[in-house]
């Protein structure tokens, strides 16, 4: 998304912002995964800046009109320590997985105060999340260079189609790792939280960000942490950011935010003054000015009336994103419709925004992965209980009520079944099996839901409730849908894998190519779940051949055997861009489920592999 203005862009001056619609790999050969420069030699990376001899004045921002808490002057910390925020069911990966999405993040924020250079936070590891609270282990990326691993983050070209991949990457992401060599480290960290813009996580992205203290950053970060708290609406965070901002480049955004921030100190008359000199110099004209104005306008006893009009701007960007929803005039649905979907997940997680715009935005948001099923329950309850929300969005509201709260199993499903088929859409379909998941872990196994039993299991698994699914085990019927799933799925083995299971499930596999086929056999044996003979007897029979070498192939396989947790997740999300499942190679599935099992994290391959059965 590129900052469009009449004169002097105010992206073209600074850092590229985010793409609105990011290209896609098709995968239909394993060869193409590798990003451009993959080996190659690469440029020296940005000095480690010396320390500040004198900490750096921190301005004290007043409120924003529609941000409904108050904002540290300095911007918030995230502890290492991140709450747990898993409820429900128990699970053996829940707690640390699909449900620590960082949805009570802003809950843990802490002031951050500028300190003196001896008492400055070390670089030497930057991260929110410690392996107890969810994380990778500190030498997760073992001894790979920071270039190799920043070439890979930053050459994810298209979306992650899976739901799981993306959660493992924003936990990879958000570790306290070791920083790896011949990087600066505020770089390393800028990478990292501009991926994880990228994929939905604003807020993840933030608190990264405010990890690093002032007189260490970086150029490159200075432009992040501008992106990341453009895309959670906190105008007032980025003001601690904007004199070393303007000393490290004359980007418009920087000049225009000097006006904002000094309206939130209180000083309405230095705003006025800059506002109108960066009017007379043509910073920024059109909308772009008028939503600085309105911001000005938000500061403490700021008495500017600004009325802003979507009617005629045709292009999106985050600049309108961020100063919009902070002030009360988001962007209309037509201009979302052109950004990629990450900023769905912006959106979905906004608290600023109204529930109606906020529900538009969950279903993509869940299946992108940066809504809970637990995030979901609570905005749907909320939309239930708020007399602004439409009718038809109560309606689904009260319909997902009756899931959990019906007092007979046969109403629970009738509710669940509606919100399944409620959309043919494949991110909306899928968002329904997440919404609905902690609803079909109380429907009890019964071998009278045939009909049922693997929509269920596939809505438990949605949300990592493998012990709750792992209960139908002997109530599924051999070679079915359910029984792929707990083949796949189920923390230890509960399901028979034979030949005439195989057999039965290929030739009822009514999928293109029979794709879901070829995904089972790749999953059971990159898990280790099946007979090396019965899977080279099916290999054979659906012309797939699993042990096929490339350069991606070979670089998840090399991290896996040197025990890099970080490299394999990174590698992961490499090997799984596309526009959805059909784009997905099988040979890819084997390599990243037997990868990331022999790196301990063969919880989030067998989830990985149940949402491939369930979305093909």
């Amino acid at each position: 998304m590129r900052f469009r203005l009449k004169h002097i862009s105010l992206a073209t001056a600074g850092m590229a912002a985010l793409a609105i619609s990011l290209p896609v790999l098709g995968q239909s050969s394993p060869e193409s995964l590798l990003p451009p420069g993959f080996g190659d030699p690469q440029p020296a990376a940005t000095p480690a800046p010396s320390p500040a001899p004198t900490p750096r004045p921190t301005p004290t921002p007043g409120p924003v009109s529609s941000d409904p808490g108050p904002v540290a002057s300095s911007g918030p910390v995230v502890p290492d320590s991140v709450p747990n925020l898993a409820t429900g069911s128990p699970s053996s990966i829940l707690d640390l997985n699909e449900d620590s999405d960082l949805s009570e993040l802003d809950d843990a924020l802490q002031p951050q105060y500028y300190l003196t250079a001896s008492a400055r936070r070390s670089l030497a590891q930057v991260g929110v999340l410690t392996e107890s609270t969810g994380g990778i282990p500190a030498d997760g990326f073992g001894e790979e260079g920071g270039q190799y691993l920043t070439n890979l983050i930053q050459n994810l070209n298209g979306p992650i189609i899976s739901r799981w991949a993306s959660i493992l990457l924003r936990r990879t992401l958000l570790s306290k790792v070791d920083s790896p060599e011949n990087i600066n480290p505020a770089d390393w960290v800028a990478a990292r939280a501009w991926r994880l813009l990228l994929i939905g996580e604003a807020d993840a992205a933030r608190a990264l960000v405010l990890k690093v203290d002032g007189g260490n950053f970086t150029p490159r970060l200075y432009e992040v942490a501008m992106q990341a708290h453009l895309a959670t609406a906190d105008p007032a965070g980025i003001c601690p950011y904007v004199q070393g901002g303007l000393r490290t480049s004359d980007a418009p955004t920087w000049i225009m935010f000097r006006p904002i921030c000094a309206s939130f100190s209180g000083e309405q008359s230095r705003a006025s003054a800059l506002l109108n000199s960066a009017q007379n110099r043509k910073v920024a004209t059109g909308i772009d000015y008028l939503l600085a104005e309105k911001t000005v306008g938000a500061g403490f006893q700021g008495r500017r009336a600004v009325t802003i009009k979507w009617d005629d701007i045709e292009y999106f960007n985050n600049w309108r994103f961020g100063l919009g929803a902070a002030t009360g005039v988001e962007p209309p649905d037509r201009l979302y419709e052109q950004a990629g979907r990450h900023v769905q997940g912006w959106r979905a997680r906004a608290p600023m925004l109204s529930r109606n715009s906020r529900m538009k935005a969950a279903d993509i948001a869940a299946a992108i992965g940066t809504l809970s099923n637990k995030a979901m329950v609570d905005l749907y309850a909320a939309t239930y209980d708020d007399p602004e929300a439409s009718d038809d969005l109560k309606a689904r509201a009260s319909t997902l009520r009756q899931a959990y709260t019906n007092a007979t199993a046969t109403g629970r499903l009738d509710a669940m079944r509606s919100l399944w088929t409620r959309s043919d859409g494949a991110l909306a379909s899928y968002s329904a099996k997440i919404l609905t998941a902690r609803a079909a872990a109380r429907i009890p196994a019964s071998a009278g839901l045939s009909d049922v039993e693997a929509d269920l299991i596939a809505s438990m698994l949605s949300a990592g409730l493998d012990r709750n699914a792992a209960r139908w085990s002997e109530q599924v019927a051999s070679g079915g849908n359910a029984w792929a799933l707990l083949a796949v799925g189920t923390p230890d083995p509960t399901v028979t894998i034979t030949n005439d299971a195989l057999d039965e499930f290929v030739d009822n596999d009514e999928s293109a190519g029979q794709l879901k086929s070829k995904f089972l056999l790749a999953s059971l044996a990159g898990l280790g779940r099946a007979d090396p003979s019965i899977v080279q007897a099916f290999a054979d029979d659906l012309g797939l051949k699993l042990e096929g070498t490339t350069k991606w192939t070979t670089a998840i396989r090399s991290a896996a055997q040197r025990g890099q947790a970080g490299t394999v997740a990174l590698l992961t999300a490499v090997g799984m861009q596309g526009r959805d499942w059909n784009a997905m190679s099988p040979v890819h599935l084997f390599y990243i489920t037997r990868s990331l099992s022999r790196v301990g994290m063969e919880a989030e391959a067998r989830m990985i592999a149940a949402e491939a059965l369930t979305r093909t």
